[in-house]
């Protein structure tokens, strides 16, 4: 530890700015409790009564999935394998515009509180219980990864006490979700994207104030190979080409947008569907800020350390490690900035979690509590929920201790996504977009899908691909004055490239592990999905889908695209008529007209059978 405390260490102040952001957190959370009545319902404390407006959702979804993992992992990234990881803008969009055009529409007008509610009412109860504890085991793994990494990282650098920092997180967040319900979760979220925002800037201006500007920084980028955009290699192993990016990409965070729990709650919990669309539009331009801040952060750890690499040099032990020694370099003469960029990383962790647990409750209590005791009182699943909150706190705290068996962070959450999320899309494109699709189909789908993506994802695990698959930059150490003896530079050759704790070394590399297993990662939620979906149409056509009389509300329809049109015209029909109260058609959307809505109810209660 010596050797690092040369570049600066935590002071007094990077302490209080820490424990401020803590407390803001708190605060809220308090402060929601009490506020307009507290917590009456358990409607309330999931969906935030259903009043929410497009702004604060918006900033909310964008800090819930910008984890720690995104402030350490990608700017580490950006400097291992350049600037290719900017394309996810590109995914970001194609992301947001199917979120918001297929699965909004249908969730909002169901009203749903679980997404898992859909897989009931569109196929049958067991598909609903395996959607529910498939979500509940992802999410409960990748928040203790969102836990542990960044306090890990932290740690070592900054000498930031490990365990102290893992169950303060977890108890702030336990304690703010408990008391204030969905509004707490969405309010701190957007205090906590400002934190996460300013400390990105900190370290952008002051690299760009010790590099000599910004042209200075892309200068030494572009030279070092690591603006590197184009890649237009179609082979599906290369870990981060154009195509990965895109076609995998947007399977990845479609899991992450459209179906995630916890992305989905918070969406539904908007007032109307113009404002629940909007906030996944405006969250779009917020994901391209803080996607911009982590590769200009990437870009500027090269330009600093492009002749003197500290993790070749073992300055720091993981490659998340970097951006906070970057951070202890630069930002050691300001006390207290520091610290901003631990608060930094950190609500973005607080900001994950919160959501995640928040998410765990909701899914909890109406999946797995509300269908099988139905006398419970308002009240009393409100309580419910809240203890809830507690006991996924709990385990989300002790999820972290597992985690620091684990190894490499960003591909381990990104996989953990794609091999339970990849078959979970699946399983709902089927049943928003194939009107055929029954529950014989669905369950084969899933199972199929689920098994392939677990077979790669872990061969990926235990084989990780080759470097010529995952094409590092090179790194340079030419550059350090280091005294030391020249035993060192001999191990430069050799980079650790996964950390995983279940690799199996030196084996023969077989054919299946060459090819099957190097896929790249972002393409294990894609196989999920396309299996799940192929599987799911088959079997559904061979055991009688298309005989079967659906209730058209639970699929997309022509309708749902084109009422984003009705909302222009119908806005001035309503400001000018508000002598009908017909018109408003209570929590929908007034874009669907009310006698059009009661005739479908009717004919479907009369026809539809109830699958």
């Amino acid at each position: 530890m010596d050797e690092s405390r040369v570049i600066g260490s935590f002071v007094v102040w990077d302490y209080v700015v820490f424990a401020g952001m803590l407390l803001i957190s708190a605060v809220i959370g308090i402060y929601y409790a009490f506020a307009g009545g507290g917590q009456q319902t358990s409607k309330d404390f999931l969906m935030g009564g259903r009043s929410m407006t497009a702004v604060p959702v918006a900033l909310s979804l964008t800090a819930s999935f910008m984890s720690a993992v995104t402030v350490l992992g990608t700017p580490a990234e950006v400097y291992r394998f350049g600037a290719m990881f900017s394309i996810f803008g590109i995914t970001y969009f194609f992301v947001v515009v199917i979120s918001a055009e297929v699965f909004l529409p249908v969730f909002y007008r169901l009203g749903i509180t679980s997404t898992y509610e859909y897989l009931e009412l569109r196929f049958n109860r067991l598909i609903r219980l395996c959607g529910t504890v498939l979500f509940i085991v992802q999410t409960i793994l990748y928040t203790g990864i969102v836990i542990y990494a960044p306090a890990l990282a932290l740690n070592q650098v900054t000498g930031f006490d490990l365990w102290g920092a893992v169950v303060a997180t977890g108890v702030v967040c336990t304690f703010y979700c408990t008391l204030g319900g969905l509004k707490a979760v969405v309010w701190t979220d957007v205090f906590q994207v400002g934190i996460m925002v300013a400390g990105f800037a900190s370290v952008i201006i002051q690299a760009s104030i010790t590099q000599g500007g910004f042209n200075k920084i892309l200068s030494d980028a572009s030279s070092g190979g690591r603006l590197n955009f184009w890649n237009f290699n179609p082979n599906p192993l290369q870990r981060h080409t154009f195509w990965t990016i895109i076609i995998g990409g947007t399977f990845t965070w479609t899991t992450i947008y459209g179906i995630n729990q916890s992305q989905v709650q918070r969406y539904i919990s908007c007032k109307n569907r113009f404002h629940a669309k909007l906030s996944l539009y405006i969250n779009l331009v917020g994901l391209w800020v803080i996607l911009t801040c982590s590769v200009f952060c990437g870009l500027s750890l090269y330009s600093r350390y492009h002749d003197c690499d500290p993790w070749t040099s073992k300055k720091v032990s993981e490659v998340d490690q970097l951006m906070p020694y970057l951070v202890l370099d630069i930002l050691r003469n300001y006390p207290g900035v520091p610290g901003l960029f631990v608060a930094c990383a950190y609500s973005g962790t607080l900001s994950t979690v919160s959501s995640s647990i928040n998410a765990l409750a909701a899914v909890t209590v109406e999946d797995l509590i509300k269908p099988y005791f139905k006398s419970l009182s308002e009240k009393s699943l409100s309580w419910i929920s809240q203890g809830m909150s507690v006991l996924y706190g709990a385990l989300c705290i002790g999820m972290a201790a597992v985690a620091s068996l684990m190894g490499a962070l960003l591909q381990a959450a990104l996989s953990i996504f794609g091999m339970v999320g990849g078959p979970l899309l699946g399983l709902f494109s089927l049943g928003i977009l194939v009107p055929f699709a029954n529950s014989i189909g669905a369950l084969a789908g899933l199972l199929a899908g689920f098994a392939i993506s677990l077979w790669v994802g872990i061969g990926a695990q235990l084989y990780p691909p080759l470097p010529e698959r995952t094409l590092p930059l090179s790194l340079e150490i030419h550059g350090c004055n280091s005294t030391r003896n020249g035993s060192d530079w001999m191990s430069t050759t050799e980079m650790p490239f996964s950390t995983s704790a279940f690799q199996i070394h030196n084996v023969e590399r077989t054919p299946l592990m060459d090819n099957w297993y190097s896929l790249s990662y972002l393409y294990f939620s894609t196989i999920g999905t396309l299996v799940t979906l192929l599987v799911g149409i088959l079997i559904s056509l061979s055991t009688g889908g298309r005989k079967q009389n659906l209730d058209p509300q639970f699929l997309l329809t022509k309708r749902d695209f084109l009422s984003n049109f009705d909302a222009f015209k119908k806005k001035n029909h309503v400001l000018s008529y508000k002598s009908h109260p017909v018109e408003d058609g209570g929590t929908d959307n007034p874009a669907f007209n009310h006698i059009e809505l009661n005739a479908t109810d009717h004919s479907s209660k009369i026809n539809g059978t109830r699958l």
